[in-house]
């Protein structure tokens, strides 16, 4: 851990401020398409600064796509979307091996995982088997197609939907694989005013605004090495570690009342990814150290989905937020 004196957070702050300008052009740019889902493109930002994956829980039509799709070409990446059904087979995502009679060979058919930007639509609905291909591509950012193995093209993320409503036809996520998603987003309907102008943008004589280029991959890249040197002081590593033993250990920080309600806590990825989520987050608000705020502001997203609940909570009616909000308001703020 570097200690205050070897960092010159003025210096830091300086130049984390002049290399965060394009966080303004990428806003300005998904504006002229989103409307009123602020936060979703916020922590879009902060999984792709923080090379971390996201998983969207919404209703159909909230622009889950849009987000997404708009993202990948403001950042002139490349875009594949993967509707996930029962009937999906691993090969569909991966790609596979493919004979060629006229050369008597195998080639490589590389599939739509080969892609910077992956929506993984209704990622629910497909079997155990595609689940754990895509596993791989999440955690390894690698693919292996017959006997060879391919690294996938960075920046490298996954956005997967669930819809909330439909459970019929759906296969529950495995905990392993819920875990690697680094953050957890419930999406919500518009406001009035919002929905007001979603339906004028739609319904313009020139159609909707064309989303242009303006950061490049590379610039992507180089920013998520600044995020990592966003300075974080050793009171807030300690706030982050006393957030996650809490879901753990609730009785040691006088929360006796949710132990019965927490069957399994934060593992360790969760006190890796509120860390790199508060250092994300900081870098997009254009400062160069962490501060409270910054792991609050992101601590439910990155939570949510990696505290158990049990059955007595959910016979009480208690679901993760609720203890999540217990949590933060016991655990002291340096």
């Amino acid at each position: 851990m570097e200690t205050t004196s070897s960092v010159d957070i003025k210096e830091l702050n300086e130049r984390i401020h002049k290399s965060s300008a394009f966080i303004e052009l990428l806003n300005m740019e998904l504006n002229k398409a989103l409307v009123g889902q602020k936060t979703m493109v916020e922590r879009l930002m902060i999984g792709l600064l923080a090379n971390g994956h996201v998983l969207l829980e919404g209703v159909p039509g909230l622009a889950k796509t849009l987000a997404i799709k708009s993202l990948s070409t403001a950042i002139q990446g490349r875009f594949a979307r993967i509707q996930f059904t029962p009937d999906l087979l691993p090969a569909d995502v991966l790609g596979t091996m493919v004979y060629n009679p006229q050369a008597h060979t195998f080639n490589v058919r590389k599939g739509p995982i080969f892609a910077n930007f992956i929506l993984a639509d209704e990622i629910n609905r497909a079997p155990a088997k595609v689940q754990s291909a895509l596993l791989e591509a999440m955690q390894e950012r690698q693919v292996t197609i017959g006997d060879s193995t391919y690294p996938l093209e960075e920046p490298f993320l996954v956005l997967a939907t669930q819809n909330p409503i439909e459970q019929e036809g759906t296969y529950e996520l495995p905990e392993a694989q819920v875990d690697r998603f680094m953050m957890k987003l419930v999406i919500t309907y518009p406001k009035k005013e919002e929905e007001r102008q979603i339906i004028r943008t739609n319904l313009n004589p020139q159609g909707m605004s064309k989303i242009n280029p303006v950061v490049s991959t590379q610039e992507i890249l180089n920013a998520r090495k600044l995020v990592r040197e966003v300075y974080m002081d050793e009171k807030i590593e300690q706030y982050i570690i006393d957030i996650v033993f809490a879901t753990r250990f609730p009785e040691e920080y006088k929360l006796v009342k949710l132990k019965n309600y927490i069957s399994y806590g934060g593992s360790p990825r969760a006190s890796i990814s509120l860390a790199l989520a508060a250092k994300a987050y900081a870098f997009i608000k254009r400062r160069g150290y962490v501060i409270p705020e910054d792991v609050r502001a992101v601590c439910h997203d990155v939570m949510r989905h990696r505290i158990g609940i049990t059955y007595e909570a959910e016979a009480e009616n208690v679901t993760s937020e609720q203890i999540l909000n217990e949590i933060l308001n016991v655990v002291e703020v340096p």
